[in-house]
């Protein structure tokens, strides 16, 4: 797929008379339910203003029952340009390098993949697989960033309180998190995710990167498998919550952090306690209160389900870019890339020139 000398503009692109239509309802809830797959267009291109190179997550996570890859195709005026694997996670990323001759280095990735809403009925057992013993150790164990033992295990520990059933101490949890953090309207992108740090500076604002890795920690911590999910808003919320959707076809900035977690008898169980507190910060102007009734459904809803708006890159943690000269991540959402081995700020797409747009193929 790769054009040497010319950079392809691809008619994928979406422009901004196709973004996505809103939808509003008078008196919304937020009650997602599996119903028909979506299908969605991401298209992001990258242009540099130098030599280098550059990583670009692909969305790679496959869940049977909500989210599917479907394709990635690209073109570039790169020397080389390929998939490469993280290989602890097995999360996708397309490696794209430029040499000397490259004066205007470009490329432009567009993926496929369909998604639905879910929605796991936490009264009725499924036969559902447990985890290997290799997968399971995976997600209980610590990370870099999310350690499971110290500060992180005594804060679990007084949650749970004498809890023992699964569900119970995963709900506990949930709802401390939603009562005890808050969204920090300042944080860069979807924050660092040092929940050590957090923890230990007393702060427990953020965003969604920061909360759910928190969640997850603690419910890693009670022995309950857990792991964080980084991906993209890709459409408007179809219930009418504006903070819980992209506002148009740019995506650019629409990445968001989601989690699971593995109960017996069920499986994966989405839960999201970051967008509660989104919705009480964004939702309306001057925020919402707890009790708001907006804000009550998300909270009753975003442990166990979740609307298929979004899309899932990977589940990966602690990423070290292959060939980079730049530190390791704490995790791959967004598009990464190094001029003269100076690693860019992927926070600032005004100056590490990228955009992503998205649309939902209908056809």
């Amino acid at each position: 797929m790769l054009d040497r000398r010319a950079f392809l503009t691809m008619g994928a692109v979406v422009s901004a008379a196709a973004a996505m239509p809103q939808m509003a309802l008078a008196n919304p809830g937020f009650a997602p339910r599996p119903s028909e797959w979506r299908r969605f267009e991401i298209v992001t291109r990258i242009t540099l203003s130098g030599v280098g190179r550059a990583w670009v997550p692909l969305p790679s996570f496959s869940a049977d029952d909500w989210n599917r890859p479907e394709t990635n195709t690209w073109t570039t005026n790169a020397a080389t340009a390929g998939f490469v694997r993280h290989p602890a996670s097995d999360a996708d990323m397309l490696l794209v390098e430029w040499d000397e001759g490259d004066t205007t280095p470009a490329v432009e990735i567009v993926s496929r993949v369909a998604t639905r809403d879910r929605a796991i009925d936490l009264s009725r057992p499924t036969n559902a697989a447990a985890l290997s013993a290799d997968e399971r150790a995976r997600y209980l164990a610590g990370s870099r960033l999310v350690p499971v033992d110290g500060i992180v295990k005594a804060l679990s520990d007084r949650i749970v309180g004498s809890a023992t059933g699964e569900i119970e101490k995963a709900k506990l949890i949930y709802d401390w998190v939603v009562a005890h953090t808050y969204r920090k309207a300042s944080t860069r992108g979807c924050g660092s995710g040092d929940v050590a740090a957090m923890l230990a500076s007393g702060d427990l604002g953020g965003k969604c990167a920061d909360l759910n890795a928190l969640y997850v920690g603690l419910a890693r911590a009670a022995g309950i498998p857990a792991r964080d999910l980084y991906g993209l808003r890709v459409a408007p919320s179809q219930f009418g919550y504006r903070s819980l959707g992209a506002k148009d076809a740019t995506v650019t900035k629409a990445q968001h952090c989601r989690a699971e977690i593995h109960l017996s008898g069920f499986g994966w169980v989405p839960v999201d306690p970051a967008d509660v507190r989104k919705v009480m910060l964004e939702e309306a102007e001057g925020g919402l209160h707890a009790d708001h009734p907006k804000v009550a459904a998300a909270r009753e809803a975003l442990f166990g389900a979740w609307e298929g708006n979004w899309i899932a890159y990977n589940d990966a943690r602690d990423v070290a870019l292959p060939g980079a000269e730049g530190p390791m991540l704490g995790f791959l959402m967004y598009p990464q890339a190094e001029v003269a081995s100076v690693r860019l700020d992927c926070l600032d797409p005004e100056n590490f020139k990228y955009t992503i747009q998205a649309r939902e193929i209908t056809a």
